[in-house]
C-alpha cells in the first residue's frame, strides 16, 4: 500500500487516515467555516482533538463523567505561530460538538481505549505543553509534546515539530516497531504535515532494515503519511518551513527508539 495519504483541496475533510490501514492510530483533519459544527463520537477509541488554527468551543458528554462546556478557545491563527495549541483529550464513549467561531483547522486523533483507568475529558491548555529544542545545526527543529507518556492516557501520545527551512527532522532516522522494552517499543505512526508557503513540499522516507518497506515520498501541504513501522526521517528544501502533527500509539504506551545503526555516527557531530 501507499504510506501517503494526498490530502483534498476543497471540502471539510482536509485528509483521512482510512478504516483499518491501522492497528492502533486513527487521524482526520477538518476545516471549517464560521459557524460550521463537527460532532465527534469517540465509541471504543481515545481521541485528542487539537486545534490547529482558530477559534471553537467543545460541548459534549463522556460517560459516567457528565458534560463538559469549553467555549471560545484558541488563540493561534497558524500552525507557523511560535504557539503551543488548545487541545481536549475525549475518553472512550464520549459524545461532542465542535463548533466554529472563525475559519478553523482542527485535528483529531484516536487510539485504541479503555474505561478501565476512569480517564476524563479535559482541556489540554497550551501553557500546560512542554517545549523543547531538539537536534543542532542543520538538524535543529521546535518540540510541542500535545499529549506525551507523562500525561494520562490509555495509549495515545500526541505531539507537534515545527523545522525550518533546508533542515531535517526525524533524524538520525529512528524507529519504534519492536515490543523490546527497555530498549525500543512498538508503536505505529502518522505524521500530518502543513507547509510554509502552503505550495511547498517536503520529502518524507519510511523505510525498514530488510527494505520489505522502502518508499521515498514528496509530501505536499495537509498530506498525511502513514508509518506502521520502519525508519521515517523527513527533509525540508531550502525556503519552506515544515510542520508536522505526530500521533503515535500501541500495546504499551511509551516511546522508546532506536537510531538506524547505519547513521548513528551522525549523532557524534
Amino acid at each position: 500500500m501507499s504510506l501517503l495519504v494526498k490530502s483534498n483541496a476543497r471540502g471539510r475533510t482536509m485528509v483521512e487516515l482510512g478504516q483499518g490501514e491501522l492497528e492502533y492510530v486513527g487521524f482526520a483533519a477538518y476545516r471549517l467555516s464560521l459557524g460550521e459544527t463537527l460532532p465527534v463520537s469517540a465509541g471504543d477509541k481515545e481521541l485528542c482533538l487539537v486545534l490547529l488554527s482558530g477559534r471553537v468551543s467543545i460541548k459534549g458528554e463522556a460517560p459516567g463523567q457528565g458534560a463538559f462546556d469549553w467555549d471560545n478557545i484558541g488563540d493561534r491563527q497558524s500552525v507557523f505561530e511560535d504557539k503551543s495549541p488548545f487541545a481536549a483529550y475525549l475518553p472512550p464513549g464520549s459524545q461532542a460538538q465542535v463548533v466554529a467561531l472563525s475559519e478553523v483547522q482542527i485535528a483529531v486523533c484516536a487510539a485504541s481505549g479503555s474505561t478501565a483507568e476512569n480517564l476524563g475529558p479535559r482541556l489540554i491548555k497550551p501553557d500546560t505543553m512542554k517545549r523543547s529544542v531538539r537536534g543542532k545545526g542543520a538538524n535543529t527543529r521546535y518540540v510541542c509534546d500535545i499529549l506525551p507518556d507523562t500525561e494520562p492516557a490509555h495509549s495515545l501520545l500526541v505531539v507537534e515539530v515545527r523545522t525550518p527551512s533546508g533542515h531535517s527532522s526525524s533524524y538520525p532516522p529512528h524507529k519504534h516497531d519492536t515490543d523490546d522494552l527497555p530498549h525500543q517499543s512498538f508503536l505505529e505512526e502518522t505524521y500530518y504535515h502543513q507547509i510554509n508557503p502552503p505550495q511547498g513540499f517536503v520529502f518524507q522516507r519510511v523505510y525498514t532494515d530488510d527494505r520489505s518497506i522502502d518508499q521515498a515520498m514528496a509530501v505536499e501541504n495537509s498530506d498525511l503519511v502513514v508509518v506502521p513501522k520502519g525508519y521515517h526521517p523527513v527533509s525540508v528544501p531550502y525556503g519552506y518551513e515544515s510542520y508536522y502533527l505526530n500521533v503515535m500509539a500501541g500495546p504499551k504506551r511509551v516511546w522508546q527508539f532506536h537510531n538506524d545503526p547505519q547513521h548513528s555516527w551522525l549523532l557524534d557531530l
